[in-house]
């Protein structure tokens, strides 16, 4: 009994299904890029933005103007176009001119808007990426016929009459926890599975691949590091603080006066001659003080509000790449020491402990204590085995929003 008991755990299988049909990290990021709503609504806020680019810093639509101009209200003249030579009706065009500067950044603040739209679309890109990939990182070793054959070999001791009441209830005991850590670590799974159908539609149902923990960053540590600014998350702040320096100089520009000009024909009654007209005016930007420099302060402040909010999240970027790095490089490491010491060792000890007691020379808590090591060692990398790729996604996508290959 206790030899087969042995032989079937031994042979347990404890790794991920292999079947071709697995939903991969990479499948699930693509699936997600292509179908994600929230990748659809930030494409179109860029299409919009760079649609209206074109139309910024052109002059203004020219007006129509029509009067009548001098008509008389009195007298037996009164409301007659042609009666009295001063009666005119006049047509004409006003075409307003903004100075040179403003119409300059007007175009500079369209394509500062369309780098804002274009960051939030890479930013929403890495955040669907990485929410996907860590969605995809669940899995779920079956450790549950493990567990069964343990409550199997309590039950085959108890009627032996060899295990006392005592060791019994510890067998049963043991057996009830591991069950529920397995449960709860099924239940993570489940509740990410569903997440991940949020993205990835019917795709989710699939199997999920192995947890990929052997692939390379592609760029050094320290140049992640020193390009934190440049990051995915951090792009629309960044551009969005170009677009306050442009707002600042359109308030200074303020100050350069804009100037139009009218031009008129106007037709007088048929024994006078007509008349054109043709009007300039200028700007006067005279009372900057209460006009133009409260609001040059006003943009003044807003830029240094969106310095400070960016130098805050530098620093919180730095610090999640710092540690995601740590994570990554010395959960390898450990990745590593589980494969070729933990795991081995408590596979050797459970089994010399089992068979010790199978053999009548060692007691049932020790062998159940083995069993139960292992089982939680074989869990423990597994989790191990998550957090490593999901720092590895991070770090990946930082700088390349593609797929995580």
């Amino acid at each position: 009994m206790w030899y087969r008991i042995i032989c079937l755990m031994l042979l347990c299988p404890l790794t991920a299904s292999a079947d071709e049909s697995a939903l991969t990290m990479d499948h699930a990021i693509d699936q997600a890029q292509r179908e994600a709503p929230q990748l659809a609504a930030s494409t179109a806020m860029l299409e919009g933005a760079t649609a209206v680019a074109p139309s910024a810093g052109r002059l203004p639509d020219p007006e129509l103007v029509t009067a009548v101009d001098k008509l008389p209200v009195t007298t037996a003249d009164k409301f007659s176009f042609t009666r009295d030579f001063m009666t005119m009706r006049k047509i004409g065009v006003m075409q307003t001119f903004p100075n040179h500067e403003k119409r300059r950044l007007q175009s500079e603040q369209a394509e500062g808007e369309i780098a804002v739209a274009r960051g939030e679309l890479r930013r929403t890109r890495f955040d669907t990426a990485r929410a996907v990939a860590e969605e995809s990182l669940a899995r779920l070793r079956s450790l549950k016929p493990t567990t069964q054959l343990q409550a199997s070999a309590g039950r085959a001791v108890l009627s032996s009459g060899r295990a006392s009441a005592a060791e019994a209830l510890a067998t049963q005991t043991l057996d009830a926890n591991l069950d529920d850590r397995i449960l709860s670590f099924e239940q993570d799974a489940q509740m990410k599975r569903a997440e991940l159908g949020r993205w990835t539609g019917a795709a989710a149902d699939r199997p999920l691949a192995a947890i990929p923990t052997d692939r390379e960053l592609g760029q050094s540590m320290d140049s992640l590091v020193d390009t934190v600014a440049q990051h995915a998350p951090l792009t629309p702040l960044v551009a969005q603080l170009d677009v306050a320096r442009t707002e600042v100089a359109l308030a200074r520009a303020e100050k350069r006066p804009d100037w139009s000009a009218e031009l008129n024909y106007s037709q007088r009654g048929p024994d006078f001659s007509n008349l054109v007209l043709l009007e300039f005016r200028i700007g006067l930007p005279l009372f900057p003080r209460n006009r133009q420099n409260p609001r040059i302060t006003e943009k003044l402040a807003a830029i240094r509000a969106q310095e400070a909010e960016r130098d805050v999240e530098i620093r919180v970027q730095t610090a999640q790449v710092r540690s995601a790095l740590v994570e990554w490089r010395i959960g390898r490491e450990r990745l590593q020491h589980y494969a070729t010491d933990l795991l081995p060792f408590q596979r050797d000890r459970a089994r010399t402990a089992l068979a010790s007691y199978s053999a009548g020379r060692g007691d049932l808590r020790s062998a159940l204590d083995a069993l139960s090591e292992e089982i939680a060692t074989q869990l423990d990398d597994v989790q191990l085995q998550g957090s490593v790729a999901r720092a590895w996604v991070f770090l990946h996508l930082l700088q390349d929003t593609g797929n995580a290959k």
